[in-house]
């Protein structure tokens, strides 16, 4: 049994507590929050005790962390996890320093605690379905990556503007997920964006509307889109082109009811929020991270996969506000 801190309380630590109340060789003993009713809510729908992060750190009866909380906190709650021997489970960004992100490597090289970096769309069943069916060679050498993600609707300026930007935020998962997809590191990007569904975006510095282009030393190329706006749901789909054919992961619709009419024909939309679009990964994730606990193993994606799709998000940011190229 793998007895679990969680340390953030809104909605994502939400999300992986209800994930752990599903996985019977795991539960809930202690959370935290810096916000009182939060911590004390969740602490009502667990079962667990309400405790401060220090005291779950430090708890003989804590064996795993999971980092909910706001991405600046991240750095020194790893260390003083790591150092506390605690196995971590940390939202995306580790941190918004590359440099930070390195320090908190060596923390955790150094002590030798598990460590996951939460990319919870490589456990997407049919995402990873493609993987498994890549690895097998179903469609042979792959040699283009198409990745699509486009929100139903922008965040609030005021998150925008402590966010990042763009390709740190946002695309930071599709970074993370051609990586997984191409089998090969990307060496160069290339990007563009531009503030075209709110104004306010573009005054508060970032872009709403961006696209990247990536290479590998053979040649493979993965192209990536973002938006910010999608009127018809939660847009999130992959292809994957290579030397014998082709794979493909479409959006999950609200329901699968199609109807014709005498004007054609029409579906539902796809589903409009990223909880209820990745409840499947988020479960899967969270249960390869016990299972790999409870089996003695390291599980990934690691801290290393981190600080990698964290490079990659600054050099897509370079080379969208310079309009050069970037070399990773």
């Amino acid at each position: 049994m793998i007895n679990i801190g969680i340390l953030g309380c809104g909605r994502i630590g939400q999300v992986h507590a209800r994930s752990v109340r599903n996985i019977t060789s795991a539960r809930v003993v202690a959370v935290s929050d810096a916000f009182e009713t939060s911590a004390n809510a969740l602490a009502a729908k667990t079962g667990a005790e309400v405790r401060t992060t220090d005291a779950i750190i430090g708890s003989d009866d804590i064996d795993a962390v999971i980092i909910c909380t706001p991405t600046d906190t991240h750095y020194d709650i790893i260390h003083a996890a790591a150092r506390a021997g605690k196995a971590i489970f940390c939202e995306k960004p580790v941190d918004m320093s590359a440099d930070r992100i390195r320090d908190c490597i060596k923390v955790v090289e150094n002590t030798g605690v598990a460590f996951m970096t939460a990319f919870n769309r490589r456990f997407d069943p049919n995402f990873a379905n493609v993987r498994a069916r890549i690895e097998a060679g179903e469609i042979g050498e792959v040699e283009i990556v198409t990745i699509l993600s486009r929100d139903p609707n922008p965040p609030p300026v005021e998150y925008i503007k402590s966010s990042g930007g763009l390709f740190r935020d946002m695309m930071i998962h599709d970074f993370d997920m051609a990586r997984f997809l191409l089998g090969e590191e990307p060496l160069q990007i290339q990007a563009v964006g531009a503030a075209l569904v709110d104004p306010a975006i573009g005054e508060a510095g970032d872009v709403d509307t961006a696209a990247a282009t990536l290479t590998t030393a053979s040649g493979k190329i993965c192209q990536i889109t973002n938006s910010r706006r999608a009127t018809y749901g939660y847009d999130q789909r992959i292809e994957v082109h290579g030397s014998k054919g082709m794979l493909r992961a479409e959006n999950i619709l609200e329901n699968t009811v199609e109807v014709a009419t005498e004007t054609g024909f029409s579906r539902a939309p796809a589903q409009n929020f990223f909880l209820e679009r990745y409840e499947a990964a988020y479960l899967a994730e969270m249960t390869h991270f016990v299972d790999a606990l409870n089996a003695g193993q390291h599980p990934t994606p690691t801290i290393r996969d981190g600080l990698r799709a964290q490079l990659m998000a600054d050099a897509a940011t370079a080379a969208q506000q310079t309009g050069t190229p970037q070399s990773l």
